[in-house]
C-alpha cells in the first residue's frame, strides 16, 4: 500500500524522524485555515501517488492568504499524470541550504535489506543512478543485526554529505531503518532529505509502501486506505481476496503460489510474451476461487490470453480440473486460455480438462509450452 506524502510524513513522526509542520485541506478554505495555523510562508502541495508533481504545477510556495486561495482553487481537481488532486498538504515552506536523498528497501536478490544515501537529492534517484552512479553509497544490511549509528554514519560519510549535516542525517538514518522495520515497510524514501541554514536536518518528502502483509498486525492502516488509488483491477482483485499486481502486458496470469506467479512472469517474458498481471489465487484452486480470478483477468481489455499455471501439491490435479471446469461456466470469458497442471495427481486433471478441450482452451504439459502457447493466442510473437 502506497501512502501519500500527508500520510507518509505522520508515519514518520511516529517514529521521531523531523518533518515540516503542516495539515490536510480537502477545500480551499480548509487550505486557507490551514495556512494560517502553520504560519506563513507556505507550500501549497497535490496529493496524488505519482512523481511530477512540480513541473505539472501542483505545488506552489504562498506567502499569503489570497496565494494560498488562488493555488488551491488551481491544484484542487487537477489532473496530474491521470491523477486527479482530491487533497492538499499545506507546509510551511523550509529554507534549504542543501538537498539529499535516503532510503531504506529490500534487495531481495542479495536478501538483505538495503540502504541508499546520496549527497544529490531534489531529483529523481533514478536518474542519478544513470547519470553518476557513483553518487549513491548503499550499504547492505543483515535484518537479525540492524542498522547501529556507527553503520548509518559510514553510509553518511561515503556519501560525502556535508559535515554540517552529518549528525542529523545520522540521526534520521537510524530512525528511518526503525520505521522501515517496526513499522512493516516495504519502502521508506526521502528525497528530498534537507540541510537547513541554521544547520538543522529533516525530510522534506516522504515516500513509504507498506507492505500489505503485514496488515494484520496494524489495524491502525485502516485509516491510511480512505483515499488509497488503486488500479480498478486491484480494487476488484482486493475485494476477492486475491493477490494481484496489474502490469501492462498482453498475457493474463493466474497460478497458485507467489513464487510460481513470478516464475510463470518471467517465463513469459522468455518466449516473448507480456504478463498482463501478477496473480496469486494461493494455495487451492476451487471453483470460487478460479471463478473471481478469472473475473479479474476478465476486465482487462488489454488481455488477449490467459495462461492458467497449476501445481497440485496438497490439493490434487483432479480438483484443480473441476475448479477450472466449474468456474467456466460462471464466468464469460474473452480471451482463449491456455493450462498448465502439474503436481498431485497431474495426470487424473489432464484427463478432465481433455474433455473440454478447444480452440479456446487447451492444456499442455510443461511451462515453457504453454507460455509460448499463450503468447501466440494473443497474437505476440514467440521465441
Amino acid at each position: 500500500m502506497d501512502l501519500f506524502e500527508y500520510q507518509g510524513k505522520q508515519y514518520f513522526s511516529r517514529f521521531g524522524i523531523p518533518v515540516s509542520p503542516g495539515g490536510v485541506a480537502d477545500t480551499v478554505d480548509e487550505a486557507v485555515a490551514t495556512a494560517e495555523k502553520v504560519g506563513y510562508p507556505v507550500v501549497v502541495k497535490a496529493q496524488v501517488q505519482v512523481g511530477g508533481r512540480g513541473k505539472a504545477g501542483g505545488i506552489k510556495l504562498a506567502d499569503s492568504a489570497d496565494e494560498v486561495r488562488t493555488h488551491a482553487g488551481n491544484i484542487l481537481g487537477m489532473d496530474i499524470r491521470g491523477h486527479v488532486v482530491k487533497r492538499l498538504w499545506i507546509e510551511h515552506a523550509s529554507d534549504i541550504a542543501k538537498e539529499y536523498y535516503a532510503s531504506f528497501t529490500l534487495d531481495r536478490a542479495a536478501k538483505l535489506h538495503l540502504g541508499m544515501v546520496s549527497a544529490k537529492g531534489g531529483v529523481d534517484i533514478e536518474q542519478v543512478a544513470e547519470e553518476d552512479p557513483g553518487a549513491i553509497a548503499r550499504l547492505h544490511i543483515d535484518p537479525t543485526q540492524g542498522l547501529d549509528e556507527a553503520a548509518a554514519r559510514g553510509l553518511v560519510e561515503e556519501a560525502n554529505l556535508d559535515p554540517e549535516a552529518a549528525d542529523g542525517a545520522v540521526d534520521i538514518l537510524v530512525k528511518l531503518y526503525r520505521c522501515f522495520v517496526e513499522g512493516d515497510a516495504d519502502l521508506v524514501e526521502i528525497n528530498p532529505l534537507i540541510l537547513t541554514p541554521d544547520g538543522r536536518v529533516h525530510a522534506l518528502d516522504a515516500k513509504v509502501t507498506l507492505d500489505d502483509n503485514a496488515a494484520f498486525r496494524h489495524p491502525e492502516w485502516d485509516e491510511f486506505r480512505g483515499l488509497e488509488v488503486l488500479d480498478p483491477r486491484e480494487a476488484l482483485a482486493r475485494q476477492k481476496g486475491l493477490q494481484y499486481v496489474g502490469l501492462d502486458g498482453f498475457v493474463g496470469i493466474i497460478a497458485n503460489g507467489a513464487g510460481l506467479a513470478m516464475s510463470t512472469c518471467d517465463v513469459v517474458e522468455q518466449v516473448g510474451g507480456k504478463p498482463a498481471n501478477f496473480l496469486d489465487i494461493g494455495g487451492g484452486a476451487s471453483a470460487e476461487v478460479m471463478a473471481n480470478a478469472l473475473e479479474v483477468i476478465n476486465t482487462d481489455e488489454k488481455v488477449k490470453a490467459i495462461f492458467i499455471n497449476i501445481f497440485g501439491g496438497i490439493t490434487r490435479g483432479e480438483e484443480v480440473a473441476n475448479g477450472i471446469v466449474a468456474a467456466l461456466g460462471r464466468v464469460e470469458i474473452r480471451s482463449p486460455i491456455v493450462i498448465r497442471l502439474d503436481g498431485t495427481n497431474a495426470d487424473e486433471g489432464r484427463k478432465i480438462l481433455a474433455e473440454h478441450e478447444s480452440d479456446r482452451l487447451m492444456s499442455l504439459p510443461t511451462m515453457i509450452d504453454a507460455a509460448r502457447r499463450a503468447t501466440e493466442l494473443a497474437g505476440g510473437k514467440t521465441r
